[in-house]
């Protein structure tokens, strides 16, 4: 499957071009839904980066718009092919250049329809607002969990974004279902995903939707069924809602600030009986994320735990507030890898922040201080007196 990287090009796409085959295209899939219009988009020999809106960039404060641009480019919130402007060409004159994906693939109104079909039934008549974060964050996973379902395991192209990391179209046909749902339910709160960046409304927002519609997207291509789909609610910074999804599992974890956390609807307590580091079971993605001092800090805590383990993304956070694992530590992780987990570990009886101990806080339009988008070390212990054993393994020291 062919792979290809984003650089920092900047077109203006014609439709005129598209549907005269003025532009050289390259296919990574295009289908014709049931409409008869092209229902994804294709990239471009060269390479091309797409003319995003300045809201689909990150800004980290309201001060943050004379340095924004240095931030890795993000999708706007539109489906790809509608920034392609696409979206009326005919399927004929396409698909004659682009071969069908092997897989099974959503067109735009199917993704549009699954969707919906969660939104038939309006929110509960309840006067208790965070009742109704939690009803529509199980919408979210519902939506993402049936599009993810229809392309585990079946032929689909791979991309890889400007930080190496792969994305396939489950990744953004889920989070475009989330982001429909978000808008329809909540139209004045803010959304954050990690294929489609930030949506701000003008007036801001207090309330943000983060959103990583597949953690684990390298589990996920080659048909490992330990990735996750992440939700998380943040409210002035403060990380109110988690949703940990498993989707092919159908494992489904749930935080909520103040709330014991639960597994598919049975409350979950975190191993707090292990308090040193020589029983503690230690996951991480993979050593090979760390790098200079962050490697060698890694290695001082991975010497002096009980076993190493590797694998998993945010499964491991599951099995650590479930009781099944006592400490999770990684590094280079974006806002949308780890919010979500907050409310989850800290419902079960854990603790997790960075690794100079720090609460891990998102507020993107104000001046309070914010996750890192070039990457946060982060863990996460079973118990306080284990936490603690880790920081001082690590040694780290943020400045």
């Amino acid at each position: 499957m062919a792979r290809f990287l984003f650089r920092m090009t900047t077109v203006t796409f014609a439709k005129s071009l598209v549907a005269g085959g003025a532009l050289r295209l390259r296919p990574v899939t295009v289908v014709e839904n049931e409409r008869g219009a092209v229902s994804h988009g294709a990239l471009f020999r060269d390479q091309v980066r797409f003319e995003v809106s300045c809201s689909a960039r990150l800004p980290f404060s309201t001060t943050a718009e004379t340095t924004r641009l240095s931030l890795p480019p993000r999708m706007s919130c539109l489906p790809p092919w509608r920034n392609l402007g696409v979206e009326g060409a005919t399927s004929a004159v396409l698909s004659s250049r682009l071969p069908r994906n092997r897989g099974s693939v959503m067109g735009t109104a199917a993704v549009e329809d699954v969707a919906a079909s969660y939104l038939n039934a309006s929110l509960s008549d309840n006067a208790d607002m965070e009742a109704n974060f939690v009803e529509v964050g199980n919408k979210l996973a519902d939506a993402a969990g049936e599009i993810i379902r229809r392309y585990f395991r079946t032929g689909f192209d791979i991309i890889t974004k400007d930080d190496l990391s792969p994305v396939t179209i489950a990744d953004r046909a889920a989070e475009e279902a989330m982001t429909s749902i978000i808008k329809d339910c909540f139209p004045s709160h803010a959304i954050y995903g990690e294929e489609n960046g930030l949506h701000m409304p003008e007036e801001g927002a207090d309330y943000v939707w983060v959103l990583d519609p597949i953690d684990g997207t390298k589990s996920f291509v080659t048909g490992k069924p330990l990735f996750g789909t992440l939700i998380a609610l943040v409210h002035k910074g403060v990380p109110i809602l988690g949703i940990i999804d498993q989707p092919v599992l159908r494992e489904r974890w749930i935080g909520k600030a103040g709330e014991r956390s639960t597994l598919n609807g049975v409350p979950i307590a975190s191993r707090a009986s292990c308090t040193s580091l020589k029983n503690a079971f230690l996951y991480t993605t993979s050593p090979h994320l760390f790098a200079g001092a962050k490697e060698e800090a890694f290695i001082r805590i991975r010497d002096k735990v009980k076993t190493p383990l590797y694998g998993c993304d945010c499964y491991a956070y599951g099995l650590l507030a479930a009781g099944h694992v006592d400490l999770v530590v990684e590094s280079g992780l974006k806002p949308y890898d780890f919010l979500a987990l907050v409310p989850v570990i800290e419902g079960a009886g854990g603790t997790i922040t960075d690794w100079s101990g720090d609460k891990l806080r998102f507020w993107p339009n104000s001046d309070h201080p914010s996750c890192d988008e070039t990457g946060m070390e982060v863990v996460a212990a079973g118990s306080d007196d284990l936490h603690k054993a880790a920081l001082d393994a690590l040694e780290w020291n943020s400045s």
